[in-house]
C-alpha cells in the first residue's frame, strides 16, 4: 500500500527530535494505538454487519456495548487501548485476541533472548531498557514454559528410516535433582541423513550411565522409525557399543578417535603432551589397520615405561577403533570423530555457562532445546563436506541395505 506523502508530511509537521517519533509518547506509539483501535472497531462492524450509528442495525439482535481498556506490551513498551464490545459478548477480535496482553512477536523476542542464554533478570532489564516494558519473571517463565510441549513433540517426532552416521556424545549440566545440585550428563544424538545433512535426533538427561540407558535410547530411535544405521560413532563408554548392536545389529560401531586421544593425553604431563601427541597421530593416520598396529607397538616401545596405560587402553578398544581404516582418509574424517557433535556441544556450553545451575532437568532441557533450534537452522544451509565421495563409498559397502530400506 502506497502511503500519501502529504499525510506523512502532516504527521511529521511538529517533528524536532527522535523522541517525537519513537519516544514514550512518540508518533509511532500514538499511530499504533490509533490503528489498532480503528482495526478493532472495523472488526466489530464486520461482526455485527452494520456501521456504527447505522439505523439499519436496530433490532438486529446484537449491538455495540461500549468498550473496555486493555494494556498491551510490545516494542513500544506498554500501551493502553480501547477494545470495543458487543452486547451478546461473542465478538472475537483477531488483531488483538480476547486474552492477549502482548503484541504478536513480543514473545518471540523473549524466547530469542532466553535461547541465547540470557537469565530472567537480564531479559527483564533488556526489555525495560530497549522498549520501556516492565515484564515480570512470572511472565518470562510462562512464555518460555510454552516451549515444553514443543520440546516433547520434537523429542517424539518420526525420524528418517535410515541414517548414514549417528554421533552420540554428552555434555554435563549442573541441575537440581532430589534437593541437591548435581552435575548430570545430557546426551545428544546427531544424525547425518543419506542426503548429507545433519539433524539433532534427541536429548536425554541421565542420573547414571549404563547399558540399560543406552539400550533404551536405541530402542526409542527404532520406535520413532529408524530402521537401519550404517555407522554409529560413540565415545568409549562401557556397554554402549553392545546396546547399539542389540537394536541395530548391522551397524558399524566406531569409537571416537578424538575421545581416545583426549583420554590418552590425560595420562601425560603438560610438558610432554606435544611430544606424545604426534606419536598418537601416527597410529590413527596410518594407511591400514596393520600399519596402525605397528605404530601402536612403536608407541609402546617409546612410552610404556612412563605411560603404559595408554597402549593398554588402545589395545583394549582396538576392535572398535579400527573399522574406519576400511575407508579412504577423506571418509575417515567424516566417520571417526564426533567433532560434528562436539562443536554443537561447545555452542551449547557457551549458552549454559551463564547459568550457575538449573532448578530442574526440565529447565535445562528447555534451554538446550531452544538453543539447538538456532544451531540446526544454520546446519540446513550446508551439508557435510565431501559427502558425495562418502556416499559413493557407503553405497559400495552397504548398497543392498540402503536400497532395502528405501524400498520398504
Amino acid at each position: 500500500m502506497a502511503l500519501d506523502k502529504d499525510l506523512i508530511d502532516k504527521l511529521l509537521g511538529d517533528y524536532q527530535k527522535p523522541e517525537d517519533l519513537i519516544g514514550e509518547n512518540g508518533l509511532l506509539k500514538q499511530l499504533t494505538k490509533a490503528l489498532v483501535e480503528r482495526a478493532l472497531n472495523a472488526e466489530l462492524t464486520h461482526h455485527l454487519g452494520y456501521e456504527k450509528h447505522d439505523p439499519g442495525g436496530r433490532k438486529s439482535g446484537n449491538s455495540r456495548n461500549g468498550s473496555g481498556r486493555k494494556t498491551l506490551t510490545g516494542d513500544f513498551g506498554e500501551m493502553e487501548i480501547e477494545v470495543p464490545r458487543d452486547r451478546e459478548g461473542d465478538f472475537e477480535p483477531k488483531i488483538v485476541g480476547k486474552h492477549q496482553r502482548r503484541f504478536t512477536g513480543f514473545d518471540d523476542k523473549i524466547l530469542s533472548m532466553y535461547a541465547r542464554g540470557m537469565s530472567t533478570r537480564e531479559i527483564q532489564g533488556h526489555l525495560q531498557e530497549i522498549y520501556g516494558a516492565e515484564v515480570s519473571p512470572t511472565l518470562i517463565s510462562e512464555v518460555t514454559d510454552a516451549v515444553i510441549d514443543e520440546l516433547h513433540q520434537w523429542q517424539s517426532r518420526p525420524l528418517e528410516p535410515i541414517y548414514a552416521i549417528i554421533y552420540l556424545d554428552a555434555l554435563y549440566v549442573k541441575m537440581r535433582h532430589e534437593g541437591r545440585v548435581e552435575n548430570r550428563a545430557v546426551y545428544v544424538a546427531v544424525g547425518v541423513g543419506m542426503d548429507g545433512f545433519k539433524d539433532v535426533l534427541g536429548l536425554w538427561a541421565l542420573d547414571t550411565e549404563g547399558a540399560k540407558s543406552w539400550l533404551a535410547w536405541m530402542t526409542e530411535l527404532r520406535n520413532r522409525g529408524v530402521e537401519d544405521v550404517l555407522i554409529v560413532c560413540v565415545d568409549g563408554l562401557k556397554g554402549f557399543p553392545e546396546a547399539i548392536e542389540t537394536v541395530f545389529p548391522k551397524a558399524l560401531v566406531q569409537l571416537c578417535i578424538v575421545h581416545m586421544i583426549r583420554n590418552s593425553l590425560n595420562y601425560v604431563n603438560w610438558k610432554e603432551r606435544k611430544l606424545v601427541a604426534p606419536d598418537l597421530r601416527a597410529i590413527y593416520t596410518a594407511p591400514t589397520a596393520e600399519a596402525a598396529k605397528q605404530e601402536l607397538s612403536r608407541f609402546g616401545e617409546k612410552w610404556d615405561k612412563k605411560y603404559g596405560a595408554i597402549r593398554s587402553m588402545w589395545e583394549r578398544h582396538w576392535d572398535r577403533i579400527i573399522p574406519f581404516f576400511a575407508f579412504t582418509p577423506e571418509i575417515r574424517k567424516v566417520m571417526y570423530t564426533t567433532n560434528a557433535i562436539e562443536s554443537l556441544n561447545m555452542s551449547l556450553r557457551k549458552i549454559i555457562k551463564t547459568r550457575g545451575s538449573f532448578p530442574s532437568e526440565q529447565a535445562a532441557l528447555k534451554l538446550l532445546y531452544m538453543a539447538l533450534k538456532n544451531v540446526v537452522a544454520k546446519w540446513r544451509r550446508n551439508g557435510v563436506g565431501g559427502w558425495r565421495d562418502a556416499l559413493n563409498q557407503f553405497t559400495v559397502f552397504w548398497g543392498d541395505r540402503i536400497r532395502a530400506v528405501k524400498r520398504s
